[in-house]
């Protein structure tokens, strides 16, 4: 059986939004996708309850999202309609909401994100990191190029970042990022369309300073003279958008 993700999102700069009904989650959705949140939730409690470092998260987290089996209902997702939205001019990104309170028993957005990416080809999840927050994509339609990097040190102007990660990723497939791990990463769509389910855990960290969010980075800055390091300088979201998305 082909693993599908069923989506949820939360808006970003540039990117359109609108929430699915609740009538959309029948009750084969109720028997698939319950245990598999549930769990998931569970494994994010136990992160913010500091039972488990925020690199064995990832590690779980992977885990659930490879064996995710969703097929039937990836079939709900109108990806017909959302390809039209990607094709207008404007547009080229799209991210979707899901209200998922009709599922007994499911986590709340504030303890489990959750997000669908749609782009056109070429269009970008742009490069960015993550403050006190994990995250995880699994591919659910067509190809991206995905490239990850290890935060190495950050300060108001730059980020020291170390490739890790730079390769293809079709459907199936996934990738984790936490403060310690791949802390940064940039997602291009390679195919017509293409679509990332994402879950995320933010404020999992008492220690960690600041607030729980992304910064956004240009990974064409400077190579750091005899080692594989970067010294990318810190951008806003707008410009960002502008020059990668």
């Amino acid at each position: 059986m082909e693993r599908r993700g069923f989506l949820g999102a939360l808006a970003s700069f540039g990117l359109l939004e609108s929430l699915w009904s609740r009538e959309l989650l029948a009750a084969q959705g109720v028997a698939l996708l319950g245990p598999w949140f549930r769990e998931l939730a569970a494994r994010a409690r136990e992160l913010r309850g500091q039972q488990m470092r925020d690199v064995e998260f990832q590690q779980r987290l992977a885990a659930l999202l490879g064996r995710v089996e969703l097929t039937a209902l990836a079939e709900l997702v109108d990806f017909a309609a959302i390809d039209r939205r990607l094709a207008a001019p404007a547009s080229g990104r799209v991210v979707e909401a899901v209200d998922l309170r009709a599922l007994p028993g499911m986590p709340t957005s504030a303890e489990l994100g959750r997000r669908l990416f749609a782009c056109r080809q070429g269009r970008a999840i742009v490069p960015h990191g993550h403050n006190n927050m994990c995250t995880g994509f699994v591919v659910l339609r067509g190809r991206w190029r995905g490239r990850h990097y290890d935060r190495v040190a950050m300060d108001r102007g730059h980020c020291l970042l170390r490739p890790t990660i730079d390769r293809g990723f079709g459907v199936g497939e996934c990738s984790t990022i936490s403060d310690h791990q791949d802390n940064v990463h940039w997602f291009v769509a390679e195919t017509d369309t293409a679509y990332l389910f994402n879950v995320h855990v933010a404020g999992y960290d008492p220690e960690i300073r600041g607030e729980p969010g992304r910064f956004y980075v240009d990974p064409a800055g400077e190579r750091v003279p005899g080692e594989s390091l970067i010294r990318a300088p810190r951008m806003s979201s707008a410009d960002c958008h502008a020059k990668y998305g």
